[in-house]
């Protein structure tokens, strides 16, 4: 199983430097807020990723689908 497939879309960097998102492509934009450092590590489970000082993380996703006109979210739920 894999975490994350291609395209991986960093959310840092220089505007239009990344890969193009082409209609048709799903992207899940992932934002997360730590306490302490960002820097995360794997444990020995191979999947379970917590950050490196073990402090307070939260972590949020949106699915959004690219379209011809304007992408649309796909995990939203309707009223929020």
């Amino acid at each position: 199983r894999n975490l994350h497939e291609e395209p991986e879309v960093p959310n840092f960097g220089n505007p239009g430097r990344g890969p193009r998102l082409l209609p048709g492509m799903t992207i899940a934009v992932e934002p997360m807020v730590n306490m302490g450092t960002y820097e995360v590590r794997v444990l020995k489970d191979g999947w379970t990723t917590v950050t490196a000082d073990g402090k307070l993380s939260a972590h949020y996703e949106n699915t959004v689908l690219i379209t011809d006109g304007e992408p649309e979210i796909l995990t939203v739920t309707e009223g929020f």
